[in-house]
């Protein structure tokens, strides 16, 4: 499996994945290695909100790349996108909004077409045929690009619509053996030059079979949405909790110097990378050292007075924001403390509370705990029930807790009665494959001896 890395892991995967392709120079610098410049069967690439990466390649090598980094940690999780890159589908416009489009795909799923990427103007109700051009992880609120220009993807080469250029001289296709079909020319990658003909070969050889894949679809028209078509691609997530971005580190460091918490200070903040670059550079830091929580905060935030939201992802790989707060405290050793104020209406989940004008709701989190709990309160200043949520490590980044619950939790009423809440949706997690065992083993353990501190 040859594979393609690219974002602020790239350093610790090209250290854990054989067979790594079309290193960047910094890589190249690093590891002092030539790398050869050869088709990638995989791509891994660190998501824009740098919580993990998105893997895209050869169905098998993108299988097999996703179990190994789900290994790294308890609190890795991995997801496998059903509208995959390069997939193509016959999709309903169901809105357009002031640049784009919105195409339903079918259960539930649908992706945006930029106005940029289509060349005639749509209306809801049509019928588009669209390719898949930037898929999304499931914890994003951004829907999948779309385009109706359809397109084989590639690092080396693409083929797009149109006929090749003739320029009197032979172009690089024509010393190559694969005839391209036709309606398609190449599109040379930056790397085209460092790669040798046999390389360049094959690469145009997988390119045009995918070609002659989408050149023997149904015409367009047929048939009616929603249809997936040709997915010659798939696609996976991998998010990394805080103990698989420690991981990181440690592979990191095995070729580097890598300050304590790297991973963790890049993904909180996209300013963080030159700085964590720069004191690597410098050697200005202790390699022993915990993680500097009060350093990260300081610099990045977050800070008292500032607003912070609640990102609770789900197993399944959905992220909700349960609101916003203005933190009221942060302290050196990794806590800090939220408030809310709550709307009136319903009750607190699991509390069978009624949520009333005036209450207060006041979260204490622990950067590393794998458990947070939350105080409603009420006008009165009162206690009116104690929520306590297990979830994976929380990490407490410069606009948000971030964290995946692990659906169990632990209750207190204002009575004093305690419940443990939601086993049984902890084991249709496990069941479906979102949670692994040992991820529910250690949820359970955490639930049962906050069970037992809440009751004595």
């Amino acid at each position: 499996m040859t594979i393609r890395i690219r974002g602020i892991y790239a350093t610790a995967l090209t250290a854990l994945f054989d067979d790594v392709v079309q290193a960047s120079p910094a890589i190249r610098d690093r590891f002092d290695e030539s790398f050869p410049v050869a088709p990638a069967d995989l791509t891994v690439r660190t998501t824009n909100d740098r919580q993990g990466v998105t893997l895209a390649g050869e169905p098998t090598a993108v299988a097999d790349a996703r179990e190994r980094l789900a290994d790294l940690s308890r609190d890795t999780l991995a997801w496998s996108d059903p509208l995959p890159e390069d997939g193509v589908f016959v999709g309903e416009v169901t809105e357009t909004l002031g640049d784009g489009s919105v195409v339903a795909i079918g259960d539930g799923r649908e992706g945006y077409l930029p106005d940029g990427e289509t060349d005639d103007p749509v209306d809801t109700g049509d019928t588009v045929r669209v390719q898949v051009r930037r898929p999304k992880p499931p914890w994003s609120d951004r829907r999948t690009r779309l385009s109706t220009r359809i397109e084989v993807s590639g690092e080396l080469v693409q083929l797009v619509p149109g006929e090749s250029r003739t320029t009197g001289a032979a172009n690089l296709e024509d010393l190559l053996p694969p005839e391209i079909p036709d309606g398609w020319r190449p599109r040379w990658g930056r790397d085209e030059e460092d790669a040798s003909m046999d390389a360049l070969g094959a690469a145009l050889a997988d390119a045009t079979d995918r070609a002659e894949t989408i050149d023997g679809l149904p015409e367009r028209g047929a048939p009616d949405p929603p249809t997936a078509l040709a997915t010659p691609l798939a696609t996976s997530h991998v998010w990394f909790g805080r103990e698989g971005r420690f991981e990181l580190d440690e592979l990191r460091r095995d070729v580097t110097r890598t300050i304590p918490g790297h991973h963790r200070v890049k993904a909180g903040a996209s300013g963080a990378s030159a700085a964590v670059d720069f004191a690597e550079a410098l050697g200005a830091f202790d390699a022993d050292a915990t993680f500097p929580f009060e350093t990260v905060t300081r610099q990045f935030g977050p800070q008292t007075g500032e607003t912070l939201a609640i990102e609770h992802g789900k197993p399944a790989g959905q992220c909700l924001t349960l609101g916003r707060g203005e933190v009221t405290a942060v302290e050196s050793d990794g806590s800090l403390t939220l408030e809310r104020e709550m709307s009136p209406g319903g009750t607190y989940d699991a509390l069978d509370v009624e949520r009333r004008a005036g209450d207060v709701a006041v979260t204490k989190f622990e950067e590393g705990r794998w458990w947070y709990p939350t105080v409603y309160r009420g006008e009165d200043g009162g206690r009116r029930g104690t929520y306590v949520n297990v979830c994976t490590p929380v990490e407490l980044f410069p606009d948000a807790a971030r964290y995946v619950d692990l659906h169990v939790d632990v209750v207190k009423g204002p009575d004093g009665a305690v419940r443990r809440v939601d086993d049984d949706e902890l084991d249709a997690s496990v069941a479906a494959g979102h949670v692994s065992e040992s991820l529910a083993a250690k949820a359970r353990a955490v639930a049962s001896k906050l069970e037992r501190a809440l009751s004595g």
